[in-house]
């Protein structure tokens, strides 16, 4: 039998390969793991934690006006200082950055601040060392592409953003995804005008087309200029500006052009093919319900497969596999009722299935929702409404999905995916109590179908 440095050895260290990682040596690995930027992956450090910050952030200048409805006033014009706000973002990633060293030391992992690359199949170049491993496990994750444009140099990718010297007067954001919708809500709320071109009809088109075509009538209200069917061709510098030129003719001049347009798997000069390990179209690499690549002993996870790009959703694969090949417990990832939250302005969070994906599915459903002003705005004035959808199956009375816009969905959301978890059904909600007097009390107070 060969002799391997490591039981297992792990390329990546984002949130799934962390928790794989750490797992699999407190049940008994040997294991290693290879990081060459900074540990904690895209999440932690140009993802879901920065974004949210800035997202906190862009909330302050609607709260200060906000106050007044509720008798405060405040001595003078507020401020805004982006600087200060990269600098204590910086000092938290810094902290996360440390934890996640953390608990990798105090799990016996050992940790390699390099690159790693396959040699073959069992042994790996990291840094200016070889070493081998019985399992390899990759969870590079993903990576910002730019648009096939000419000029698309002269803009920036999602990850540029969050260490921008200075905070621009004027963006042009290409993409209607969510990392688009939630950039533009923080740009416009820090006082950025915000343009936002979308090449579909809508945004999100992955979400419940009811939901979102609201999102988006929320976000004009607020100010956001979201131009729909509409590309950009190309970007050219002009003086100090940088000017989109679009598929309707039309110029958008800034002094900033953000692409969000998508996100590609991080499988890029890792020696996949000296490993035998093959790649989809988009460069995923592919693996089996248990994750195992085309090279037996090698296996992946997280958004570098490009199943399901949530963080949770990795942290859960990570699990599974450090509980199946060293923990004895073959443990499956269930991927249905997944919720998910885009902190746009307003938040947007759904669970379960939109009510398009429902049709298609040919199931018979009813379709419940409401629209109301939030209780904060009887008092401010401020012109902003909550949506809430829920789909039920009218054979079973089982809740399909639940979908809302508005303040503080996600919060609202997760407890709700839990209820559809265990099988709730509408007649279980109905005989609910709510908390009155909250937002969340609707998911249990709608009787009247709408469709």
């Amino acid at each position: 039998m060969a002799s391997y440095d490591y039981d297992l050895f792990v390329i990546g260290g984002g949130s799934g390969g962390v928790r794989a990682a750490r797992v699999s040596s407190q049940l008994g690995g040997r294991v290693a793991l290879a990081e060459e930027k900074h540990l904690g992956g895209t999440c932690v450090n140009v993802g879901c934690v920065p974004k949210k910050l800035l997202v906190y952030g862009s909330h302050y200048q609607e709260d200060f006006e906000d106050a007044r409805g509720f008798g405060w006033s405040l001595p003078g014009t507020p401020s805004f200082d982006w600087s200060r706000l990269l600098a204590n973002k910086d000092a938290e990633i810094a902290r996360l950055n440390g934890i996640y060293q953390s608990l990798l030391d105090g799990a016996g992992v050992e940790t390699f601040a390099s690159r790693a690359r396959f040699v073959d199949a069992h042994t790996i170049q990291v840094g200016d060392r070889q070493v081998t491993a019985e399992k390899v496990l990759v969870s590079t994750g993903g990576r910002p592409f730019a648009p096939p444009i000419p000029g698309a140099e002269l803009g920036i990718l999602s990850d540029d953003a969050f260490y921008l010297d200075e905070l621009p007067k004027k963006v042009v954001i290409a993409g209607g995804g969510y990392i688009g919708v939630e950039f533009a809500g923080i740009f416009h709320g820090l006082g950025v005008e915000t343009h936002l071109v979308s090449k579909d009809a809508r945004l999100l088109k992955a979400f419940d087309k009811e939901i979102a075509e609201f999102l988006a009538q929320q976000m004009r209200l607020k100010g956001i200029h979201i131009h729909f069917e509409t590309l950009i061709e190309g970007l050219t510098k002009e003086g100090d500006q940088v000017v989109a030129k679009l598929s309707n003719g039309e110029r958008l001049a800034a002094d900033l052009q953000f692409a969000a347009v998508g996100r590609r798997p991080n499988t890029k000069d890792l020696g996949l093919e000296a490993a035998g390990i093959e790649t989809g179209p988009r460069g995923a690499i592919v693996v089996d319900d248990d994750f195992r690549t085309t090279a037996p002993n090698v296996y992946a996870l997280g958004d570098v497969i490009d199943r399901v790009q949530l963080t949770p959703v990795a942290i859960a694969e990570g699990m599974a596999f450090a509980k199946t090949h060293f923990g004895g417990q073959p443990t499956a990832v269930d991927y249905d009722t997944i919720p998910t939250a885009v902190f746009s302005t307003p938040n947007m969070a759904t669970v379960g299935l939109s009510e398009e994906d429902a049709w298609h599915r040919g199931e018979t459903v009813d379709v419940y929702t409401s629209t109301f002003r939030p209780m904060k705005h009887t008092l401010t004035g401020r012109h902003e409404k909550t949506l809430m959808k829920m789909i039920v199956c009218r054979n079973t009375d089982k809740i399909f999905g639940v979908h809302m816009v508005g303040p503080d969905a996600g919060e609202i959301i997760q407890g709700v995916a839990v209820a559809m978890k265990a099988g709730a059904t509408k007649a279980i909600f109905d005989a609910t109590v709510g908390i009155h007097p909250t937002a969340a009390e609707e998911l249990v107070t709608m009787r009247t179908k709408t469709r």
